[in-house]
């Protein structure tokens, strides 16, 4: 038998040995996230025209909102009257100052637990006007699904609530970047506007400019300082999907190209004697699963490759189908280094890439400059693992 053959179904992997393997569950927040999102609520990220944004003032009252958050649920202002303190933080997901922020808020708000402080995080960003490299540190967009994912992952023990659709809440309020805090009093006038505290860093700060904000404003007190700068990635307003628009055409016109890879060159490849994180995949135009997950990592290569990381793909295709291969590689834009592997022994590519390998197709990779293997997936990736893998990896890391 000349050609290795697969029949796909849902539930099964190809692999070059001739047989299947049942298919493993995807990690858990991934699988039940989309079903959690749409239960009660199902995103609609718009066209919305460029506007002025003006940062709401000390003195003025907290806008009303109606908001679905990532627990299930609606919130709106009234929600929270219980409460003499309201802080109110605009963050998001990918932004590496708002995840250099995300433990304090989760100590912050355990602080002040029966305090009468309730803390609300709301992501004003539209994915709209996200390009995809600057979702370079972090393993998730700024989607409400992508919401879901991060506050069970973190453990948020606060309400995060979704603005992304047309902004109606965050144009009132007027957040510049994320993170960005505001304080309110029982009668819901702001006291205090601007950053958590002045150390970026994690493990340096406690949010100590928020805390003598909700501290002075529990005691009806005047805050001392009460407006300060805040600094952290400009919020993703809907009108800036030009220029992602613009980006995006510029990706999908660029030139795919297929070049031949014999075992000696793929040895070579798993050495990975460069200074960058290297991810590989080994894939197949007849193989059912390497062909439904292959845009992913194609987003995984854009998200990351301004940092020290590239990734290759591997066609394992019969030479004599390398046109058809290129045929798939362009359609999936995958403007990046794409081999095909030109000898006929499979066997032989199986052993030259991993002896640990079964011989599972899809087969992804991520290799360390020096050639350690630190992941390894016989199978259908699952795309929050990797991501959360690559960025996670010393050489690559959330903050700044």
């Amino acid at each position: 038998m000349n050609t290795i053959r697969c029949y796909f179904f849902v539930t099964t992997l190809c692999i070059l040995s001739f047989s299947c393997k049942p298919q493993k569950e995807q990690n858990k927040a991934i699988e039940t996230s989309p079903k959690e999102a749409t239960a009660f609520f199902k995103a609609n990220p718009q066209e919305v025209p460029e506007q002025k944004v003006t940062t709401l003032k000390i003195g003025e009252k907290a806008p009303d909102f109606n908001l679905p958050g990532t627990d299930g649920k609606f919130h709106k202002l009234s929600d929270f009257n219980s409460s003499k303190v309201l802080v109110i933080i605009f963050t998001c997901n990918h932004c590496p100052t708002a995840q250099a922020y995300e433990e304090r808020m989760i100590t912050l708000t355990e602080d002040y637990k029966g305090k009468s402080v309730q803390v609300v995080a709301i992501s004003p960003n539209s994915i709209n006007g996200i390009l995809l490299n600057e979702l370079g540190y972090s393993d998730l967009g700024d989607s409400f699904e992508d919401m879901i994912v991060r506050a069970k992952d973190k453990g948020y023990n606060f309400p995060y609530l979704y603005d992304g659709d047309t902004h109606t809440a965050s144009l009132q309020y007027g957040p510049v970047a994320t993170p960005h805090a505001f304080v309110f009093n029982n009668e819901r006038t702001l006291t205090y506007v601007g950053r958590l505290d002045d150390s970026e860093k994690p493990g340096t700060g406690n949010a100590e400019d928020l805390r003598a904000a909700i501290e002075a404003t529990l005691k009806k007190e005047p805050v001392v300082l009460n407006t300060t700068k805040t600094f952290g990635c400009s919020v993703k307003w809907a009108w800036k999907n030009q220029y992602a628009k613009k980006i995006n055409k510029e990706w999908q016109e660029k030139t795919v190209t297929l070049n031949e890879i014999d075992v000696n060159g793929l040895k070579e490849l798993l050495k990975n004697d460069s200074d960058k994180l290297r991810l590989i995949n080994i894939w197949a135009t007849w193989c059912g699963p390497c062909v439904l997950e292959y845009p992913e990592f194609v987003d995984i290569h854009r998200m990351f490759s301004l940092r020290d990381f590239e990734f290759v793909s591997v066609s394992a295709d019969r030479l004599d189908a390398k046109e058809k291969a290129l045929a798939f590689l362009q359609k999936k834009s995958s403007a990046l280094d794409n081999y095909i592997f030109s000898e006929e022994d499979k066997y032989a590519l199986i052993e030259a890439v991993d002896p640990e390998w079964n011989g599972a197709l899809p087969y992804t990779a991520l290799v360390e400059p020096g050639g350690k293997i630190v992941f390894r997936k016989m199978g259908p990736i699952d795309p929050f693992e990797l991501k959360q893998t690559i960025v996670e990896h010393p050489m690559i890391g959330r903050y700044y």
